[in-house]
């Protein structure tokens, strides 16, 4: 089964790391609630994990589909977010 090419799989890295920091920033600043959330999210963009599911499954999650999930969810965060009240954005 197809992996993904290199700018999805440095993507995918990229925002693995920033949910992953956004959940412990929200676990540490926040609530634990929303922190959880956020690190459970990010399990979606690790890719030795998303490989296992795709192959478990045997159907592959689209990389546009998690991109677009990965926007929604960062403007959800950054605009109206606690965190961006406490950073006074």
């Amino acid at each position: 089964m197809k992996t993904g090419t290199g700018i999805s799989k440095l993507t995918d890295h990229i925002l693995f790391v920033l949910f992953v920091c956004l959940g412990i920033l929200n676990w540490i600043l926040i609530d634990p609630r929303p922190g959880i959330f956020y690190l459970v999210f990010s399990l979606l963009y690790m890719p030795p994990l998303t490989n296992m599911i795709c192959n478990k499954l045997g159907v592959p999650f689209p990389f546009w589909l998690r991109f677009i999930f990965a926007l929604l969810l960062l403007w959800a965060t950054l605009a109206v977010g606690d965190l961006a009240e406490l950073a006074g954005l």
